[in-house]
């Protein structure tokens, strides 16, 4: 089992988790963000790869918990698609927070290989208080879309 300090496989940069994904069949990246986060913010957009992303809320709004149904919902998510529990899975948030307490919460059901984007979708805010300008996947200019 693959597992850093922090109970998960470690921490990764946005364009690290697409290199891995563009280069490793069984990849999977997890987008763990709200549904009006995918919605008005935008998602990874991997058809240039031939994949696409995993929606599950780790956490709804205005919720004050994790989503009860999370480990279970990405479990059968991957068993559908023939994975199992040593397939790397990449946690996405908005700024590697709530991705970070994904991947530990996936470790601890026995996945070996989960991964937290650190930077995140957006990343962190900047001198203008603005996220998406720094880091994340959107400022690393990685694929992405809007609805």
């Amino acid at each position: 089992m693959v597992r850093s300090e922090g109970g998960y496989a470690g921490n990764v940069t946005s364009q690290e988790a697409f290199d891995k994904l563009s280069n490793q069949q069984d990849a999977t990246l997890v987008d763990v963000r709200t549904q009006a986060e995918w919605a008005f913010v935008g998602i990874p957009d991997l058809r240039p790869i031939g994949k696409e992303p995993v929606l599950v809320e780790w956490q709804g709004f205005p919720s004050s918990g994790p989503n009860p149904e999370f480990a279970g919902t990405i479990s059968d998510h991957l068993i559908k698609k023939g994975l199992d529990q040593s397939a790397p899975i990449y946690f996405l948030c908005r700024s590697g927070v709530r991705s970070q307490a994904a991947a530990v919460a996936l470790t601890q059901v026995g996945h070996t290989h989960c991964f937290n984007i650190s930077d995140g979708f957006e990343g962190p805010l900047d001198a203008d208080s603005h996220r998406g300008t720094q880091s994340g996947w959107k400022a690393a200019g990685l694929p992405w879309i809007q609805s």
